[in-house]
């Protein structure tokens, strides 16, 4: 049974084709931004929701209207563009129902929309190129055939073609379906992975994976480029020049952590058939801290700084992209992926199941006030994720 995946290639557009794709970008944006006035509009004075199909239907005349500016592109994109919109209304009102922060549909900025996207059969776009070849390119209505960095073998059938725009980089990302899955030879080993910040990963085998701290390596160089961004004018050509050199720093660490993910999640699944880890909710670890008014127009102390500061080491770890990219190589090998609950994991003795606080004398120490067994503390929880995992396992096994 085949997978859906995704492959991202490097683009190398001429100079003209680079102007046209930004244009495009822009006139996808304008069409993101008309429909949700209209959106908008027809509910606040009317009453009446408009949805996806309305928009639609209405695209053969505004295409009509503007053959110059929207009337050039492919309608594929544009009904995608309109999907997308259709997407963001979709998840507003499921966190209504959910009782979460809702976050209505916002109007795009220039810098704000940067992703124009195309089906693959006969609407606008085309990709038939073979693996490897130095001359790959990849067919845009209205922009011509874009040469790409095809680095590797595109497999499955390719069902959307994206271009995506990164600071003065250009990518086109080949969304397919049917991707043969590479079930790797089983090697009857299983592990419990404890995410941390000292290292990314500890596994129950006693294995450390180092985390690089790709932001905090380039801080230093981040802090002078914003710093040069702030003393910029605004609307200057200087200024562009220096929120480019911003995005091409965060660029940079995120290529970066995605490459480190990569390789060590792969480690992961060729070493074991089973990987237990903790289900993390990133989003609410990461949350900054409550104020704390002291009712005399004042506020208590929260440790907010010093939770500002953990957050930002999290992000830089990368927990959430570890754990995606993990699920993925774990569904394509063949392997078992099972999240528990990591309530009380670094605080329990893994030898005599002991719970208590003192357990955990330091961040890297544990000694069990019960039995004074001592070791590693983030090899102490991953035992007890292992554990818990196994455990899920057989009971489900058993129902």
């Amino acid at each position: 049974m085949g997978v859906r995946r995704s492959f991202t290639f490097l683009l190398r557009p001429t100079s003209r084709q680079a102007a046209v794709l930004a244009q495009c970008l822009e006139d996808h944006r304008q069409l993101y931004n008309a429909a949700l006035e209209h959106r908008r509009t027809a509910y606040a004075k009317a009453g009446v929701t408009i949805r996806y199909g309305d928009q639609s239907a209405e695209l053969k005349e505004i295409r009509k209207a503007d053959p110059g500016g929207q009337g050039r592109w492919s309608a594929g994109s544009q009904q995608q563009t309109l999907r997308r919109l259709d997407r963001a209304f979709a998840a507003f009102f499921r966190r209504v129902k959910a009782g979460q922060k809702p976050g209505y549909p916002r109007f795009r900025g220039r810098g704000r929309f940067d992703t124009v996207e195309w089906p693959a059969i006969k609407n606008g776009a085309t990709w038939d190129s073979q693996p490897h070849e130095p001359a790959t390119r990849v067919y845009l209505l209205g922009i011509g055939h874009v040469r790409v960095h095809q680095h590797r073998a595109v497999k499955g059938r390719v069902k959307t073609i994206s271009v995506k725009r990164e600071g003065s980089r250009w990518y086109v990302v080949l969304s397919c379906e049917d991707v043969p899955a590479q079930t790797l030879p089983a090697t009857g080993a299983v592990a419990g992975i404890d995410m941390g910040v000292a290292s990314l990963v500890t596994t129950s085998d006693g294995e450390h994976v180092a985390n690089p701290r790709h932001l905090a390596a380039t801080a230093d160089r981040l802090a002078a480029a914003q710093q040069d961004l702030a003393c910029k004018k605004r609307g200057s050509k200087r200024r562009r020049k220096a929120v480019a050199r911003v995005a091409a720093l965060h660029a940079k660490v995120r290529r970066q952590r995605l490459d480190g993910a990569h390789k060590a999640t792969l480690h992961l699944v060729r070493e074991y058939d089973v990987i237990v880890h903790e289900a993390l909710n990133v989003a609410g670890m990461t949350r900054r801290a409550t104020p704390k008014p002291d009712g005399d127009d004042g506020y208590l102390p929260n440790r907010g700084s010093a939770k500002s500061g953990l957050n930002r080491s999290i992000h830089d770890a990368g927990w959430g992209v570890f754990l995606t990219i993990l699920s993925h190589k774990a569904e394509s090998a063949g392997r078992e992926l099972i999240a528990v609950n990591p309530a009380s994991t670094s605080r329990t003795c893994a030898r005599c199941g002991h719970c208590a606080k003192d357990n955990r004398l330091t961040q890297a120490e544990f000694r069990c006030m019960a039995c004074a067994h001592a070791a590693h503390a983030d090899v102490n929880a991953a035992k007890n994720i292992l554990r818990a995992g196994l455990a899920l396992r057989q009971a489900a096994e058993a129902a």
